[in-house]
């Protein structure tokens, strides 16, 4: 999205080669703009390090390196290390959550969310206010509340997330009518927290962005949105709009690559290069040709995966083992050994040649030895080659992105698996560590009333605000920000393990602090 006033243009987010070892691709495309002119602007703003907004080979090659880049401040240095890589020089650090005034009378501010699932290791929003004209570009940013923003005036264009952006639950090894299930629950619980967004802002217009992506590879044809299944995770900006109508929403406006929205206090006008329902109605001849003219990138990309003379075992423990040694908190949190079946061919098929164990308990990486694990992937071998040839310290903004994997699992949704996959270097494991550690010490003493309920105030997951995002149904209170799930009679969390919930029911005594008796 480029953003332009007369102080100034803003270039954000520019995604148009594909990402995730060539899986995700914009949709709609829009490689074919005229990104000689769009590139050059007076800002840059990238939300976050994610490779469909962080998109190097773009930012190389299209974006003016005169353009100032509006950093977020981010716990690390990464973000500003890469776009240094790439050629930028002029940084504007904007203090977390203050406005900042640029020149011209061209305002912004940023917010930038810092714990260990944002992002890899970071995800922001921007605010921008110009001659009275205020905009709010959330992308998939998931702030516990928009009301730093809303204080600052009544905002007129509101962008963000609606469509999913994980890989769960399509690679999970269950029977089709679980995956069904647990996909339409996740897709009512993604509109169920955009619609709660829109409210909290209550903007003029509502611009949804950041999704979907597509995939264009044949094996991964089946999670585009075009089959009919009511457990599709990546629904368009067509069906946004269909579901916001049903819930009273008549502000939506769709972009389309080369739309142009102008937006004043008084309203907002929008050209299309072609009609938006037409786009939508011949999405799967968009999507056909698309493939076709993308499969020599994709099977170019593939090609560089292999690199066999890489000893995966030996790597793994080189890379892994002294990371295991350092985390307390993270291998605590994953509590067993997470297994990798690496196969000759794709994901999908192919013997198991290589099977390997990362052994937190025991700190080690090692050949599996027949005992029961807590996760287990199974991924192509040259994929897990390629993560070693490269360096990548984070697997999960590169290999589960990517959905080219399957997985099975023991119990509970763990995040502490996937934190520590998206932190094998030093820095991010010692900045994860430490936010850990900082909320394992931290008491929630505020407690509010839900329904026959009493419980703590912010959610035990990422201290979502349970007044606003709270669901009680009988004894199971949700949290809507992530979909988090607690049985409140025992305070167990059900989603995942740890981040237990403090709750008593209202009619009832308070309970005694941990450790007290009853007096």
């Amino acid at each position: 999205m480029r953003i332009d006033t007369a102080a100034g243009s803003i270039l954000c987010d520019p995604w148009v080669n594909p990402a995730y070892f060539a899986s995700w691709f914009p949709f709609p495309d829009n490689s074919q703009l005229d990104w000689e002119s769009l590139g050059q602007v007076d800002y840059l703003y990238v939300s976050h390090l994610h490779r469909d907004h962080f998109d190097a080979k773009h930012l190389r090659d299209f974006v003016s390196k005169d353009a100032t880049v509006l950093l977020p401040e981010f716990p690390t240095s990464e973000m500003e290390d890469e776009l240094r890589e790439l050629g930028f020089t002029r940084f504007l650090r904007a203090p977390n959550e203050q406005v900042v005034e640029l020149r011209g009378g061209l305002k912004i501010m940023i917010q930038a969310l810092t714990s260990p699932t944002d992002g890899p290791i970071g995800d922001s929003s921007l605010w921008v206010e110009y001659d009275g004209v205020r905009l709010l570009n959330q992308n998939d940013a998931r702030p516990t509340d928009l009301s730093v923003f809303a204080e600052l005036g009544h905002v007129h264009a509101h962008m963000l997330q609606f469509s999913g952006a994980i890989w769960y639950p399509m690679v999970y090894e269950l029977p089709q009518a679980a995956k069904t299930a647990f996909g339409k629950q996740k897709r009512d619980r993604q509109f169920d927290r955009t619609w709660r967004y829109i409210d909290d802002l209550k903007a003029d217009h509502v611009f949804p962005i950041a999704g979907p992506p597509c995939f264009l590879d044949d094996g991964l044809w089946q999670f585009n949105d075009i089959h009919g299944d009511e457990g599709n995770i990546f629904p368009d900006q067509s069906v946004f709009i269909s579901e916001y109508a049903k819930v009273g929403g008549t502000n939506g406006i769709v972009l389309l690559p080369g739309s142009v929205t102008e937006i004043t206090t008084e309203g907002a006008t929008t050209t299309h290069p072609v009609p938006v329902e037409e786009f939508f109605a011949n999405k799967v001849a968009h999507l056909e040709e698309m493939r076709e003219r993308k499969r020599p990138i994709i099977e170019a990309e593939k090609a560089s995966w292999r690199h066999p003379e890489i000893d995966v075992l030996k790597e793994m423990k080189r890379r892994i083992e002294p990371l295991l040694d350092e985390s307390i908190y993270i291998a605590k949190g994953v509590g067993g050994p997470v297994r990798f079946d690496l196969v000759g061919t794709d994901s999908s098929g192919g013997e198991t040649i290589e099977s390997i164990v990362v052994d937190f308990p025991g700190k080690q990486v090692r050949p599996y030895a027949d005992e029961k694990v807590r996760y287990r992937f199974r991924t192509e071998r040259a994929m897990i080659e390629h993560l070693l040839h490269l360096g990548e310290v984070d697997w999960v903004n590169s290999l589960f992105l990517s959905c080219r994997f399957s997985a099975a699992r023991i119990g509970q949704y763990n995040e502490f698996v996937y934190s520590f996959f998206k932190c094998l270097s030093e820095e991010r494991l010692q900045y994860s560590e430490g936010w850990y550690d900082e909320h394992e010490r931290a008491v929630d003493a505020e407690d509010i009333t839900l329904g026959d309920w009493v419980v703590q105030r912010r959610c035990p997951h990422l201290k979502a605000d349970l007044s606003r995002f709270g669901v009680i149904e009988g004894e199971q209170l949700t949290c809507q920000l992530h979909g988090w799930r607690f049985d409140l009679s025992s305070g167990r969390c059900l989603t995942s393990v740890g981040h237990k919930i403090r709750a008593h029911r209202a009619d009832a005594e308070t309970p005694a602090p941990a450790g007290e008796a009853a007096s």
